[in-house]
């Protein structure tokens, strides 16, 4: 009990200290007695782990990565075991999420290890390795995702925005990583070709 109090008071202690720290997304007081119980696994952070795992030494928040890594290490959109998959805030996720690819299955499918991304066994900051990634983009550029989620026992149902992947290597001059333009779908709204598209357009004021 007495080892738990210590805990949440240096949290808070953290927190009140370094703002950063206290925008991050902190275990709750339930789940810090849930993970300091004798024999679970303690909580632990997607940011972390993927540094554990990759050896790409970034630090700060998830969503802070694509952009650290610029002029530090070499990025595309390309799946490559080793590499780190940044995710963008979206949803709930206001901080992002990285994790470390740990195969590339296919053209559109990968595994990943990461951490703090399905709650198992009812609790949050969890490590899950080798869990499936699949591309649901249009043009297969891996910009959205579908991600295992233990809960379901299946991939889970959102599309997950994704910066793009950070590779352990140094950027070369020819590093172009910048997304291009999202594909928008023709909604007809200028020179419409079909007729009936143009009344309703007219009756709607679109």
């Amino acid at each position: 009990m007495i080892q738990r109090v210590i805990l949440l008071a240096s949290l808070c202690a953290v927190a009140a200290a370094n703002p950063a720290v206290a925008r991050m997304s902190l275990p709750s007081r339930a789940e810090v007695e849930e993970a300091s119980r004798p024999g679970l696994p303690s909580y632990l952070q997607c940011v972390p782990y993927a540094r554990q795992l990759t050896g790409i030494q970034i630090f700060g928040d998830a969503h802070t990565w694509w952009d650290q890594a610029e002029g530090r290490y070499a990025r595309g959109f390309k799946p490559r075991a080793g590499a780190v998959m940044a995710f963008r805030p979206h949803g709930n996720s206001t901080l992002g999420h990285v994790a470390a690819v740990s195969k590339v299955i296919d053209k559109r499918t990968i595994l990943v290890s990461h951490a703090n991304w399905s709650p198992i066994e009812g609790r949050r900051g969890q490590i899950e390795d080798n869990v499936k990634v699949v591309d649901v983009s249009p043009d297969n550029d891996w910009s959205a995702v579908r991600v295992w989620y233990a809960p379901l026992q299946a991939l889970g149902t959102a599309h997950w925005p994704v910066e793009g992947f950070i590779y352990p290597a140094a950027p070369t001059k020819a590093e172009t990583p910048q997304r291009p333009p999202i594909r928008l779908v023709d909604t007809g709204r200028t020179k419409p070709s079909d007729p009936i598209a143009a009344i309703i357009q007219r009756k709607m004021r679109w």
